[in-house]
């Protein structure tokens, strides 16, 4: 029987490096997807790359995992592992496709054609992003115009975004926003590890790249001349001479960790003192709206962006001007009852716009309705 008979899809989630999450929003978002869809009786399959998935696992929490190769190479990865993925996926007949990341959008006209219904999440607009070349800006803004021709839907999770691809190509689009949980932990392993303690640390996530301005972050911290240390999570394979810049530069009450994720990274998030926010690009930055989710007090860069996401709930900053930021983690080292506040706020918010549960209905929807037309 079809999908559209039993209201159970046979669903392939494709474009990520795989569940576990352990990269970044898009895999955090695949698994958080994929694991609601399964439970709700769906067959979920989330294609993964060898190097990122663990081995000898093929199944995660109700969710298919399919892993294969690729070719390790910044501008290659994503883009070599998802046509090895979509060739694999033709032979398997699912009812419906979800591509994330428009880089990936070549790859979704050969399953629309087999007849499975294709949709695409196109994330932000990465052609603007500094750690492209030529090449790779050239890639993704050919990708954008075949996103809004190759598959059946394209899904944007920023308000911001979906207005770009209305205004730039004609293009409707589905705005579905990034999810955050809203449980902060007490526990506190990752903060005993690292030797830290709940409210004495400013929190910084991002891949370490040029525009998220971890550079500009550290600036204001030193600027800013307070007790408690900055922590710095975050990594990115392709960038270990920027890396090494900002370690250079930064001072002793700078603490680099690396990556962490689960349980670590929301043990960080749930006990910060306050969260910093300095991306300038994209659309929806997930450790924004897991910040929010925490119940932390977030500083964010004045970008719209990040007021789309964060709105009241937030003290903004200028990147570009390392007084400002040092200005508000003054202020609000100073004023915990500001603090508070400002966590109150943030949580209310985050229930109300990025439930994980009220994502899942929509994607659920907008899945089976391709699943019946395709």
């Amino acid at each position: 029987m079809t999908a559209a008979a039993t209201g159970r899809l046979r669903l392939a989630l494709l474009g990520t490096r795989g569940i576990p999450a352990n990269y970044g929003g898009f895999e955090t978002f695949a698994e958080e997807l994929s694991v609601r869809l399964a439970a709700r009786g769906h067959d979920v399959t989330v294609y993964g790359r060898r190097h990122y998935v663990p081995r000898g696992l093929t199944e995660h929490r109700g969710v298919r995992l399919v892993v294969l190769p690729t070719v390790r190479h910044k501008y290659l990865d994503t883009v070599v592992h998802t046509a090895v993925s979509t060739v694999h996926a033709l032979g398997c007949r699912y009812d419906v496709l979800l591509y994330c990341n428009a880089a990936n959008a070549i790859f979704t006209l050969l399953p629309r054609l087999s007849g499975a219904g294709v949709a695409l999440n196109v994330d932000g607009i990465e052609r603007r992003r500094q750690k492209w070349n030529r090449l790779g800006r050239a890639w993704y803004a050919i990708s954008e115009r075949l996103a809004v021709r190759f598959p059946h839907a394209i899904v944007t999770d920023a308000r911001l975004i979906e207005q770009y691809y209305r205004d730039r190509y004609g293009a409707a689009s589905h705005f579905i926003p990034y999810g955050a949980g809203f449980e902060p932990l007490a526990s506190t392993e990752a903060l005993d590890r690292l030797g830290l303690e709940p409210r004495r640390y400013l929190l910084y996530v991002s891949r370490l790249e040029p525009e998220n301005n971890a550079h500009r972050v550290i600036a204001g911290y030193e600027r800013a001349g307070v007790s408690v240390p900055l922590v710095v999570v975050g990594d990115a394979p392709y960038a270990r001479e920027y890396i090494a810049s900002l370690k250079q530069m930064a001072g002793p009450g700078v603490r680099f960790t690396g990556a962490i994720y689960g349980t670590g990274y929301r043990e960080l998030q749930s006990h910060a003192l306050a969260y910093i926010h300095a991306t300038e690009v994209g659309g929806t930055h997930p450790a924004l709206v897991e910040a929010l989710g925490a119940g932390g007090c977030a500083l964010v860069n004045d970008v719209p962006e990040n007021r789309e996401v964060a709105g009241e709930a937030a003290l903004y900053f200028d990147a570009e001007d390392p007084e400002s930021l040092a200005a508000a983690i003054r202020g609000i080292a100073g004023d915990p009852e500001r603090r508070v506040a400002f966590a109150t706020i943030a949580t209310s918010r985050a229930r109300r716009l990025f439930s994980w549960d009220t994502i899942t209905d929509e994607y659920e929807h907008l899945l089976l309705s391709l699943a019946a037309s395709g």
